[in-house]
């Protein structure tokens, strides 16, 4: 079972709905870009405008969009879940467990 030791959690104004376990970009939003630059990853779900917790230093529980292995480089994919890195894209975090499938909930380190 994934947990999450969150070194800085910063508030943000949600500008769109946001999933929890979701990566969460500078202006609020959800990651809606593959590779996007995200500043963490959200903590609890939130509609337009709520409060919004997220975590950008330490481990946080994160939504897989696919399967990856334990120590893969994660990225956000378009709905803003952890992928396996393939490029040039922004590395947001490593996976501290293995995800088997999109949806999986997983701990990752994040690179802050």
């Amino acid at each position: 079972m994934p947990q999450c030791n969150p070194i800085l959690t910063l508030t943000k104004t949600a500008s769109g709905i946001i999933a929890a376990g979701r990566c969460v970009t500078f202006s609020g939003a959800q990651a809606s870009v593959q590779g996007a630059k995200t500043l963490g990853v959200a903590s609890t779900s939130a509609d337009v405008e709520d409060d919004l917790a997220v975590v950008v230093s330490g481990t946080a529980t994160v939504e897989s969009g696919a399967a990856f292995a334990v120590g893969d480089a994660l990225t956000s994919d378009a709905q803003g879940r952890a992928i396996t890195a393939t490029g040039a894209e922004f590395v947001f975090a490593d996976a501290l467990e293995a995800s088997s499938r999109a949806g999986a909930k997983i701990e990752a380190l994040l690179r802050r």
